[in-house]
Formats: C-alpha cells, sequence, structure tokens
C-alpha cells in the first residue's frame, strides 16, 4: 500500500480531514485535480458560520457550533506549523433585515432552535438605531438585524494554502492534474487514474465536491449533490466600515469588501452574469450606502456542493467498506471539525461523533 488512507479531493475538506489524519501518524495520499476543475474551496464567502444552519435538524446546527468553537485554535495550530497567519474574526455575525415580518419569522424559528438545542443558541435582536451604533454605515431600510454571537469570517484563500503547506510539511502526499477514473478492492483499494498511474490505500475518502456524483455510485453511494452557483463582488481596499460580516457583505483582512452571493439552480455554470452582479450591487448598497463609491475590482462566480436537504453527508460505502463519502457546503465552516473530529470517526476511536443523522440513509425511499 502507497498510503494508509487515499483522498480524492484536494480542496479545504478533503486537506482538512488528511491534515487530522496526518497527525494521528497515518500515511495519506491526496489525489487532486487540475486547474480546470469545479473548486468550491476557491470561491467561497469565508464564513465561519452557525446562524440559521440546522433549522430543520438541530444536529447540523451543534456540529458546526462544536467547529466554530475550535475555529481559533486550529487557525493558530496551521499559523504556527507554517508561518503562515490564517486571518479569523469571530465577533459575532449579522442577519440583516429590510422588513419587519421577516425579522421577527426568523426569531420565531431561532427560537425552536434554541430551545432543541438546550439554549446554547447565543443571539440577540438588534433593531435599526441599536445597529446604527454598532454599524454606523449601515442603510436606513434595514429596520434591523439577528446578531449571533458564534459567527466569524475567514481568509478561505489563507486556510487553503497553510492547509496545503502543512500538509505537506508532516509527510502527506500530494499528487496534482489527476482524474479518478476507477476504483477497485482486490485486497486494499487500488485507485486508477486516467493518465495511467495507481494510488493503492488501505482506505479511501471521497471528498471530491461535485466530482463525487461521478466518482461515488462506482464505490456504493448515492452521491446524490448537485451544483448551485454563486456569484460574488469585490470592491477596492477601504478604510473600516463594516465591523461584523453578515450574509450580504462582509470587509476581509485585507481591506476590500466581498459581496455576495447569489444562489442560481444553473446546473455546471460557474459565469458570472450582469443581472446577478447588478442584484448583488443593489442588495449591497441598500445595507451599506457608502458602497455606491465604491471601485469594483473583481467578481467570480463558483459552484456550491449542495446535498437534496442541504446538510453535509458522512457515510460509509457498505459495498465496498473502508471507502467514505465525505461531503458538505460549509467546508470553511466545518474545516476545524473534519480535521479535529472527523479522524476519530473514521478510525472508529471511542472519540467518534455520531453523525448516523448524516447518512445517506435520509434520502432512502420508503
Amino acid at each position: 500500500m502507497d498510503a494508509d488512507y487515499a483522498i480524492v479531493g484536494g480542496g479545504v475538506v478533503g486537506l482538512s480531514v488528511a491534515w487530522g489524519l496526518l497527525k494521528r501518524g497515518k500515511r495519506v495520499t491526496l489525489i487532486d485535480g487540475d486547474d480546470g476543475s469545479f473548486r468550491a474551496s476557491r470561491g467561497n464567502f469565508g464564513l465561519v458560520w452557525v446562524q440559521s444552519k440546522g433549522m430543520k435538524q438541530p444536529r447540523y446546527a451543534r456540529w458546526s457550533q462544536q467547529s466554530a468553537a475550535i475555529w481559533a485554535d486550529f487557525a493558530a495550530e496551521l499559523g504556527h506549523n507554517t508561518g503562515q497567519s490564517v486571518p479569523l474574526e469571530q465577533k459575532g455575525g449579522y442577519d440583516l433585515h429590510f422588513s419587519e415580518e421577516t425579522l421577527q419569522a426568523t426569531v420565531e424559528k431561532y427560537e425552536v432552535l434554541k430551545a432543541q438545542l438546550d439554549g446554547d443558541y447565543p443571539y440577540e435582536v438588534l433593531g435599526h438605531n441599536a445597529l446604527r451604533k454598532e454599524e454606523p454605515h449601515i442603510g436606513p431600510k434595514v429596520v434591523g438585524a439577528i446578531l449571533h454571537h458564534q459567527d466569524g469570517h475567514a481568509n478561505p484563500l489563507k486556510l487553503l494554502k497553510a492547509l496545503a503547506d502543512d500538509v505537506r510539511r508532516m509527510g502527506g502526499v500530494v499528487l496534482n492534474g489527476k482524474t479518478v477514473t476507477e476504483v477497485t478492492k482486490p485486497d486494499g483499494f487500488v485507485i486508477r487514474c486516467s493518465d495511467g498511474s495507481t494510488i493503492g490505500a488501505a482506505k479511501v475518502v471521497l471528498s471530491a465536491g461535485l466530482g463525487a456524483a461521478t466518482l461515488g455510485p462506482k464505490l456504493g453511494f448515492k452521491a446524490p449533490v448537485r451544483p448551485q452557483r454563486g456569484q460574488v463582488l469585490i470592491t477596492e481596499k477601504l478604510p473600516k466600515m463594516i465591523n461584523r460580516p453578515s450574509l450580504i457583505a462582509r470587509q476581509v483582512d485585507e481591506g476590500g469588501i466581498q459581496i455576495g452571493a447569489t444562489n442560481e439552480e444553473v446546473g455546471l455554470d460557474d459565469r458570472v452574469t450582469q443581472p446577478g452582479l447588478s442584484g448583488l450591487a443593489a442588495e449591497a448598497i441598500a445595507a451599506y450606502p457608502a458602497l455606491a463609491r465604491a471601485q469594483l475590482v473583481r467578481s467570480w462566480g463558483a459552484l456550491r456542493v449542495l446535498s437534496p436537504d442541504g446538510l453535509p453527508i458522512y457515510q460509509e460505502s457498505r459495498d465496498m467498506p473502508g471507502a467514505y463519502l465525505v461531503t458538505c457546503h460549509s467546508g470553511i465552516t466545518l474545516a476545524a471539525a473534519h480535521a479535529r473530529y472527523l479522524p476519530d470517526w473514521l478510525e472508529r476511536t471511542e472519540a467518534a461523533p455520531d453523525l448516523e443523522v448524516f447518512s445517506e440513509d435520509r434520502f432512502a425511499v420508503s
């Protein structure tokens, strides 16, 4: 065997799992695609976010909370190991509302979830005047916001680079430009790539994002993932004007303001569109009118990886035991949990988290 684990997919999800396994002394080979692959890790919004997650499944809310709680230590260790800062700010985040009706309806849902979490859901409601004290640049159209104290945001590209560097530092083998075409299990797993190369491993983790839809069924998974396009805008670097992030805009550690994101069901199309960008700009200006004067410097589209219910999938194959599917659309938020806790699940240790509600069984048709 070339490795104890072969991980197919080299984004934040795959790298986080690889990092955690390497820290446990496992031999890991990570197989990544080429530059033309769809890569959610390079196009996401960078939030470490608890708010609104798990409204229909409290276990997802708790899983997100567990990851958010250890994110700072995770980032600090990466920074110490690599000498590269992984910027993180966790002072809370906003759900901004433009009507009292949507604000009240959301609060009612949060109260239900808070009760299901035994009261561990720290948020407060800010009316317009209270919000304006926190965010002087907020616009008059914003009637209020929900401030959730477990939320924050990070620099996703610096996280991705630090993870890749630390995985290599710990002895992980990273193979780029590979497309996996077949996985067999004669005695251990044999992974074959389109260039003719093969990799042997005792176990396989499929974390290839949208690629799981093609490769997953070959390993015995349903892998019912679909793409959803998100477009974003980036402004020039500006003086500090947004103190906490929201789903509409956040000011990144380098000074620019990231505006986003759309939610579009357009298949495997990651292009930007004028209607999409115009809609984002209009909403951002409604929230922060001063942005009307900002220069835009970049825009892009990227594809989220979504299951039918939006929750992660963690599943061991029944057809090929030792093969695992790990996929989610919150790779940044869950990076710390994937690095610290998921290896215990893969190794079946006593500390393994209970992830049964995230299995593919929930998609079975009765």
